[in-house]
């Protein structure tokens, strides 16, 4: 390629690097905005339940906390490169009992920073060609193989899919969200700002 004088122009690629680092620290701050929303709900709501048949607050935040033990276990306990023969039951099961033990609303909530920050370290310290291995799906999966940053980052996923839930029982229980309050004060903050001009 030729700039405007015919001479050849370099060639500049960029590239958008997401690597462990970045992982867990996305990871971080997800979990710090499901903790803001555990401390704002007031503990006489953590049985609240949205409709029948899901989870009450409590056991939703507890559910968040453990969260990220799925991907443990596969990539950084068992280090599997195929999920044939995992039992997938059995795990959930074990994990099953561990979140319906009671508890208080600061256990929760320590149980929320203490698994987020063992996960977040664990996350760190991942190279690069550990985070691009693959791992095959059981026969039918789709897709048929996933990298393990996938899978990782899938745990980021599966809490904010969980935190937009707490974000509308929170607005069921008369509270706006702490990320909408930021959000109002930003725009209110640009619209002083260009009502001053």
């Amino acid at each position: 390629m030729a700039d405007a004088f015919g001479k050849p122009r370099a060639r500049i690629v960029a590239m958008n690097y997401y690597g462990a680092k970045e992982l867990a620290a996305s990871f971080l701050t997800v979990r710090g905005n499901t903790l803001k929303i555990a401390e704002e709900i007031p503990e006489d709501k953590y049985d609240f339940r949205a409709a029948e048949g899901t989870r009450r607050v409590g056991e939703m935040l507890v559910h968040i906390a453990y969260g990220p033990k799925f991907n443990e276990q596969i990539n950084l306990v068992e280090k599997r490169t195929s999920m044939e023969g995992f039992d997938f039951m059995k795990f959930r099961d074990g994990f099953a009992a561990e979140q319906a033990k009671p508890r208080t609303k600061a256990e929760i909530i320590s149980l929320l920073k203490d698994e987020g920050e063992k996960f977040a370290k664990a996350l760190e310290s991942l190279s690069d060609e550990f985070l691009g291995q693959s791992i095959t799906m059981p026969p039918g999966g789709h897709p048929p193989s996933r990298t393990r940053f996938d899978m990782l980052i899938s745990t980021k996923e599966h809490e904010m899919h969980h935190r937009g839930q707490l974000m509308l029982i929170e607005r069921m229980l008369g509270i706006t969200p702490h990320l909408t309050r930021e959000m109002q004060a930003r725009v209110a903050a640009m619209q002083t700002a260009a009502s001053q001009k």
